[in-house]
């Protein structure tokens, strides 16, 4: 949510941060603004909308600086409009800062600035902090900004990514994180900063990702790296970004989204490459070899994730429990923290994020911690909170994903959690040899099976132009196929903005049967597996109430075919990897609705791709 650029050095810093803004538009966000040192003034330039708005707001403005700081902002206190975007100006205007997180004790800092004859233009909780800081800094005569913004951030309960210029200090940046991810991107004379690597990795490959607590002083021949409670220098811990600019384009397809879905076959075999034996077809997963034996004295797996990763995690629920027969918990994240749940040291806790910044994941995280669980991680993005702040881990390796919806981020979930199964499995010897290379086998035939599924996107996008006009679906699965439908159903609601909900098939029965007329589509999830001919009742069910059924289908299915209005089909494969075949079509359906219905597939209203506050 929201996203940071920065720049110090001798280049001009206005290009870098509106095309650094443009590459953090995935993020999700309802205004932007830069501010700029130009002729010894800071110059402060936003406005609501797109960067693309912004733009043209500074096209006949003078622009040209070599500092810069640059914001685009995801409405939580105040509404979107020019005032609350940032960045935002203390009031004597001594500082400008761009703040990502939630100052939790706002209310009480604004009533004791406003009580020290402080006023404020807009509703943000940003704005206290920049006045905070320059209180700190002129209370006692004039403060480093350093100190200014050590000091106020003592003060300070909640979450925050912080860039701070001060005008008194016109050659230096303040930056700052907590629970809010920032990263510094390290050049020759000049340093870049970002809320991810992606607007960092064509001008450097060398990053520090700042720790909580951590503060960073630039000029642009200087870094220093102290924490907000001692003033003292720490050595930083210089990463290297291995993905490439590339990554960042789309390539042809017209948007993110529709690449990311034919990414897949290679994302796939990505993640689980190098972690099958060619040759014994054993899985071996180096991130968590330190802690393996500790993983199977287990007598309870917690796995705690948001959204797209909790479907996957739904999926990896049956797996360990049906092959590595260890009992699994699925928790939502944002209220496991709160909950007081049970926790005890010989529990396995998994958290699953893309981003590996996920607020409530992380906070479940800590708790699990503070426990004395083992606490394991599997994320998408090296050097994220996630993979720092667990025991062990292993990553996805879907590559960026631009697209707010998540397509390959969750098909490379699913792959890492059967490989994980998989040795689980071995290790407690609780799975055949028969049985193992099956799954093993045909989760290696994944990628080629889903190239044959992409070659349908035409038959796809006709079925989707019959029904994006409706306002309402229903989608169904059993077994491992309940949380593709779930998932099926996510997708259409998150980019076309039509209320979908998925259920257990096994449900409809109990209550939602009641929704179902000639009005509303069905979407089944109907592969061929060992619920085959309980899905078919079901669909018998909603068939006698008149409702329109488009049904996810094994190739070859004579019997649907006849019986529903529309089919999707997939390859046969076993059960246990069919959630990343049947997964496909309904991306794909849930895709080009959206299109029909012109909507922002990329950039869907109201969604962050990265819900880095609660």
């Amino acid at each position: 949510m929201c996203g940071i650029v920065a720049y110090i050095g001798t280049k001009n810093a206005y290009p870098i941060l509106i095309k650094g803004l443009k590459r953090l538009e995935y993020r999700g966000y309802d205004s932007a603004g830069v501010a700029l040192k130009v002729n010894g003034n800071t110059e402060i330039y936003k406005k609501k909308g797109k960067v693309s708005e912004l733009e043209n707001f500074c096209a006949d403005k003078n622009t040209f600086s070599n500092i810069g700081i640059a914001h685009t902002r995801w409405a939580t206190h105040g509404e979107p409009n020019d005032i609350n975007a940032h960045p935002h100006r203390s009031m004597k205007g001594h500082f400008t800062i761009i703040h990502n997180g939630i100052i939790e004790n706002y209310e009480r800092l604004k009533k004791d600035l406003a009580a020290k004859n402080y006023s404020f233009y807009g509703e943000t909780d940003s704005e206290i902090l920049a006045n905070l800081i320059e209180y700190m800094y002129v209370e006692d005569g004039m403060r480093s900004a350093e100190v200014a913004v050590r000091m106020a951030l003592t003060r300070v309960v909640g979450a925050y990514g912080l860039v701070v210029m001060c005008n008194n200090e016109p050659n230096k940046l303040i930056a700052a994180r907590k629970s809010s991810p920032l990263a510094i991107g390290l050049g020759e004379g000049e340093y870049y900063l970002a809320s991810d690597a992606t607007p960092i990795v064509e001008y450097t490959r060398n990053v520090v990702y700042l720790n909580d607590s951590d503060v960073a002083i630039l000029t642009p021949d200087s870094f220093t790296l102290k924490t907000v409670q001692k003033d003292e220098e720490i050595t930083p811990d210089v990463q290297r970004i291995e993905m490439s600019v590339g990554e960042l384009e789309k390539n042809g397809f017209d948007h993110f989204m529709l690449k990311e879905i034919f990414d897949q076959p290679r994302t796939i075999a990505d993640s689980f490459r190098g972690r099958i034996h060619p040759e014994t077809k054993e899985v071996f997963l180096g991130g968590l070899n330190e802690v393996m034996p500790r993983i199977a004295e287990a007598k309870r797996i917690i796995i705690i994730a948001c959204g797209t990763s909790w479907h996957a995690a739904l999926i990896g629920e049956y797996l360990v429990e049906e092959y590595a027969q260890v009992p699994v918990e699925v928790e939502y994240a944002s209220e496991y923290r709160y909950r007081r749940p049970i926790i005890r040291e010989d529990d396995v806790v998994l958290a699953i994020s893309q981003s590996g910044e996920t607020a409530d994941t992380l906070a479940a995280i800590r708790l699990a911690k503070e426990k004395g669980a083992l606490v394991l991680g599997i994320c998408n993005v090296v050097g994220s909170s996630i993979a720092r702040e667990t025991h062990a881990g292993i990553y996805t390796h879907a590559g960026v994903e631009i697209g707010v919806a998540s397509t390959k981020a969750f098909t490379a979930q699913v792959t890492v959690l059967t490989l994980l199964a998989m040795r689980l499995a071995r290790v407690h010897k609780a799975i055949s040899d028969e049985r193992y290379y099956n799954v093993i086998n045909d989760l290696m035939a994944i990628p080629d099976k889903i190239n044959l599924v992409l070659e349908k996107h035409e038959q796809i996008k006709q079925i989707a132009e019959k029904y994006k006009d409706n306002d309402n679906a229903l989608y169904l699965g059993r077994g491992y196929l309940f949380p593709v439908a779930l998932e099926g159903a996510l997708k259409l609601k998150e980019i076309s903005y039509i209320h979908a909900e998925g259920y257990a098939a096994g449900e409809m029965k109990h209550g939602p049967i009641a929704l179902v007329d000639s009005n509303i589509p069905v979407v089944v999830v109907a592969a061929k597996d060992r619920y085959y001919e309980k899905v078919v009742s079901n669909i018998q069910e909603v068939k006698a109430r008149k409702g329109n059924i488009i049904a996810v289908v094994t190739e070859g299915d004579s019997l649907l075919r006849d019986m529903v209005e529309d089919i999707m089909e997939i390859p046969k494969s076993d059960e246990v990897v069919t959630p990343l075949l049947a997964v496909v079509p309904l991306q794909l359906f849930a895709y080009y609705i959206s299109v029909s219905r012109g909507c922002d597939v990329d950039q869907p209203r109201n969604l962050a791709k990265s819900v880095t506050v609660e």
